[in-house]
């Protein structure tokens, strides 16, 4: 045990020797590995005060990237990883109101909430092992989307060498509609077509918010996937086949990362076992 007041956590991981040995976190912290006796689980953590990291912007993105690149190096030592997410820490108990002695230690806290959930922490890690997270957002370009057929094209062409500038501008807005639409249409039959084909390489799928994008894209799919290490070129493999089919789709593909996406909210600490509250950003 040590004196320390509070552990930052970065990650559940199996009990391996030595898997924290050099790596550093925020601020150049040195790591450590919390083994958690009769469990085969461990927490990476460093040792600090029990106050939040809080800065601007910038400094906050740095923080998360050297927690970010902190966690990716211990999965891959250890093979399987519940990552957590920006700014847990785990404090010392505060005294018992009029009883004798301290409350117990960050150490203990931490390892007495492992312990008690060792079971659902041991089943999941042993899930994750050999797997990893990929981020696919697929959008369509909709000024390169299929819209009207050629004769249709030429049709509307011959229509507006003729109309005034005030009726061109109203059939220029409805054009513009009319691509969104039809862009719309064509997202929705991708979205079903690639989520299947994707389920058929990866072992889940979970939605996540698209990212911001550019006004003239239109959302198909944004998705963390749970893959197997071995499967990732299949994903690569769909991905590529469906931007053959669809020339019109621009498709964003990320990772190998730890599970950030697959690590459930019970295998987290909850807000009651921690120094002030987790910001809740996730590394990636």
């Amino acid at each position: 045990m040590t004196d320390t007041t509070a552990l930052y956590v970065y990650a559940l991981v199996p009990d391996r020797p030595g898997a924290a040995d050099g790596v550093t976190g925020l601020d150049g912290r040195p790591l450590r590995l919390v083994a958690v006796a009769g469990t085969g689980v461990a927490a990476l953590v460093h040792d600090g005060e029990p106050e939040p990291f809080q800065g601007g912007d910038e400094q906050v993105r740095r923080w998360v990237e050297e927690q970010s690149h902190a966690v990716t190096t211990v999965w891959e030592r250890t093979g399987s990883a519940l990552p957590m997410t920006f700014n847990v820490l785990v404090a010392d108990e505060p005294p018992p109101g009029n009883g004798p002695g301290p409350g117990r230690g960050a150490e203990q806290r931490l390892t007495d909430w492992i312990t008690s959930r060792a079971s659902s922490l041991t089943n999941r890690l042993q899930e994750l092992a050999g797997r990893c997270e990929l981020r696919v957002e697929i959008t369509l370009d909709r000024p390169a989307a299929p819209t009207t057929t050629p004769a249709q094209g030429t049709a509307a062409t011959s229509a507006t060498e003729t109309r005034s500038p005030g009726m061109l501008r109203l059939l220029g807005k409805q054009r513009e509609q009319q691509a969104r639409n039809a862009a719309g249409e064509l997202a929705d039959t991708l979205h079903a077509r690639v989520r299947h084909r994707l389920l058929s390489v990866a072992e889940d799928l979970r939605d996540r918010a698209p990212t911001q994008r550019p006004s003239d894209e239109t959302h198909v799919l944004s998705a963390a996937l749970l893959v197997r290490h071995e499967d990732v070129d299949a994903v690569g493999t769909v991905l590529s086949r469906t931007r053959a089919e669809q020339p019109a789709c621009r498709v964003r593909f990320l990772g190998p990362w730890p599970p950030y996406s697959f690590a459930d909210t019970e295998h987290r600490f909850q807000s009651d076992e921690v120094a002030g509250e987790p910001s809740g950003r996730a590394p990636r």
